[in-house]
C-alpha cells in the first residue's frame, strides 16, 4: 500500500507534504523545527510519556499566558537583541542607548503626561526616586515631542493588568518630552522579582536547576518622529541578580548611578518633600531608515499591525 514508513521516510513525507503553495519561508523554517524534533526523539530515545509530558507542558504554558517567560529564559530574546545589534553594526548604525528585551509585561495606552510625571500614588512604597533626562539623537540634539513610555514592577515585584491587585495602569505612564528634550517622573526604586511558583516556566526551571530570578529594573519604550523606535531598560546597581538575570538582559551601558540624598529643591512639583534618590539617564536615539522603524508599537502588535 505504500503508507508504512521508516523514521526517514517518515520525515520526508511531512516536510514534502503540501497540496497548496503555502509560504515557502514557513515550510523552511517548520521542516528545520521538525527535523530537529525528529533527531531529537531518535537520538535522545525519547519516550512517549516524555513526549506527551512535554506537549501538556506547552499547552498549560500557553493558557498562561508566560511564553513571554520562557523565551526570554531561554535566551531567545537576547538572541534576537544580539543579532539586531550585530546588523547594525555591519550597517553603521552601532551609535545610540542599547537596546535591551522588551518582556512581557508591556501594556499599551498608558496616561499621558507632559515633561514630567509620578509613577507612583499615595504614600512613597519604598526608596523615592526621580529619574530624569532628556532625549537625543544620534548627533546631541534634543528630541522635542518623543514618546517615553515607562513601566516597572511594584514593591511585591508585579505588573499591573497582570496583577488584579493593582489598577489598570499602576507604575505605567507616557512622557512627552519638552522643547529641550526633557523628561522626569517620580516613582520608586522597584525590587527585582521572581517568576510565579507553581508555574510551568518555574516547572522546567526547576527541571533544569535554574533559577527564575531577575534583577531591579525599570522599562522604557521611547519613540520620535524620524527616530528609530528604542525598546530598552535600566537596572539598578547592587542588586544580586545584576550579573545572573534569568533573562539574560542586563547590559554594562544600561547599570545607571544612583544619587542618593539629592535635596528636595527644583522637584517639588513632584510631590518631593525630603532628600531622595535621582538617576540621570539620556536615551540616543537612532534615525529611523523606514517609517516602520518609528512606530511605536510593541512586539507583538508589530508583527499583527
Amino acid at each position: 500500500m505504500g503508507n508504512e514508513f521508516t523514521a526517514a521516510e517518515l520525515l520526508a513525507r511531512v516536510n514534502d507534504s503540501h497540496s497548496a503553495a503555502g509560504d515557502e519561508r514557513v515550510r523552511t523554517i517548520t521542516a528545520r523545527i521538525v527535523s530537529d524534533l525528529f533527531r531529537t526523539i531518535e537520538e535522545l530515545d525519547v519516550s512517549a510519556n516524555e513526549f506527551w509530558a512535554a506537549a501538556d507542558w506547552l499547552a498549560r504554558l500557553g493558557a498562561s499566558g508566560q511564553v513571554g517567560l520562557i523565551t526570554a529564559g531561554l535566551g531567545f530574546d537576547r538572541l534576537l537583541d544580539i543579532r539586531a545589534d550585530e546588523a547594525d553594526r555591519r550597517a553603521g548604525r552601532a551609535a545610540g542607548t542599547p537596546r535591551a528585551i522588551e518582556g512581557p509585561l508591556y501594556v499599551a495606552g498608558a496616561p499621558l503626561s507632559k515633561y514630567e510625571t509620578r509613577l507612583d500614588e499615595g504614600q512613597p512604597r519604598g526608596e523615592v526616586l526621580v529619574m530624569e533626562g532628556r532625549v537625543l539623537d544620534e548627533h546631541g540634539r534634543a528630541v522635542a515631542g518623543a514618546m517615553v513610555d515607562v513601566w516597572h514592577a511594584n514593591e511585591n515585584g508585579r505588573y499591573s493588568h497582570f496583577d488584579p491587585e493593582q489598577a489598570e495602569y499602576a507604575l505605567r505612564r507616557r512622557i512627552q518630552t519638552d522643547a529641550q528634550g526633557r523628561y522626569r517622573f517620580r516613582s520608586f526604586i522597584p525590587p527585582g522579582y521572581a517568576i510565579p511558583p507553581g508555574s510551568p516556566t518555574a516547572e522546567l526551571f526547576e527541571a533544569l536547576g535554574r533559577h527564575g530570578h531577575r534583577p531591579a529594573h525599570i522599562h522604557f519604550l521611547v519613540a520620535a518622529s524620524g527616530q528609530r523606535l528604542l525598546t530598552t531598560q535600566i537596572n539598578i546597581p547592587g542588586d544580586t541578580f545584576l550579573d545572573d538575570d534569568f533573562a539574560f538582559a542586563t547590559r554594562d551601558g544600561l547599570v545607571v548611578s544612583l544619587e542618593p540624598g539629592t535635596p528636595v529643591s527644583g522637584y517639588e512639583s513632584l510631590g518631593v518633600t525630603r532628600p531622595f534618590t535621582r538617576v540621570r539617564f539620556d536615551f540616543v536615539l537612532q534615525p529611523a531608515l523606514t517609517e516602520d522603524e518609528s512606530k511605536p508599537l510593541a512586539r507583538m502588535a508589530r508583527v499583527t499591525a
